[in-house]
């Protein structure tokens, strides 16, 4: 389904977690990340269609998410000419999105990258908001930049107060007492928190077999 300029309607997500890092997927068998996002089908709303894409592409389901903002116009790109099948040359000219910010409020555990046959991602890991636009394909750069840059005012503010508040009172017990004598020196991690020593590590599934690659198809 193509507009009258030969762009397919498209919708992009940008997924954070309770540290508002965001979703980053490595392309299946390239070395090219990038956020979810796929074609709006005829007869869906942009925001059936980020559903749907978000179960396909990460297998997360509506309870799973809280949609935070959306951009207000379409934003487009074009699709240079060998990333574009044969048949599609000459009417297809790339996409036009509606991006959505969601915020996680399921857990690491419920994405699922083999949701379906034919997956986009063979692993993932979560980056700080401002991601690495060098390893977007380079034709997505401008309008990954212009997405981030409209959602970025409505990223969840995260409360620090208790963290400033314990770290005030063990500066005030250092102070009287700078040799630690009789006090506990542990790490403390909010309720419900754990340590994890590396929590940039990629998330890989297997590679399937047998898969096309999208980037040859209108999506």
């Amino acid at each position: 389904m193509l507009d009258r300029d030969g762009f397919r309607p498209n919708v992009g997500i940008i997924l954070l977690n309770q540290k508002n890092q965001v979703f980053w997927g490595k392309r299946i068998r390239t070395h090219s990340w990038q956020f979810p996002q796929g074609g709006i089908d005829r007869g869906e709303s942009p925001e059936q269609a980020m559903f749907r894409e978000l179960h396909e592409e990460v297998g997360l389901q509506p309870e799973h998410v809280r949609i935070v903002a959306r951009t207000r116009d379409w934003l487009r790109y074009e699709v240079p000419d060998r990333f574009i099948r044969r048949d599609a040359r000459g009417h297809y000219k790339g996409q036009k999105q509606i991006w959505y910010l969601l915020q996680l409020t399921g857990h690491d555990w419920d994405l699922n990258l083999r949701a379906t046959d034919h997956p986009e991602f063979d692993a993932w890991r979560w980056h700080d908001y401002w991601v690495p636009l060098d390893v977007v394909v380079e034709f997505k750069r401008g309008v990954y930049e212009m997405a981030l840059t409209e959602l970025a005012r409505y990223l969840p503010r995260q409360d620090f107060r208790n963290r400033f508040l314990r770290s005030n009172v063990r500066a005030r017990e250092f102070e009287r007492h700078p040799s630690g004598a009789g006090h506990e020196t542990n790490f403390e991690l909010p309720p419900g928190a754990s340590f994890d020593p590396n929590p940039n590590a990629s998330h890989t599934a297997p590679d399937p077999s047998s898969t096309n690659d999208p980037l040859h198809a209108p999506r």
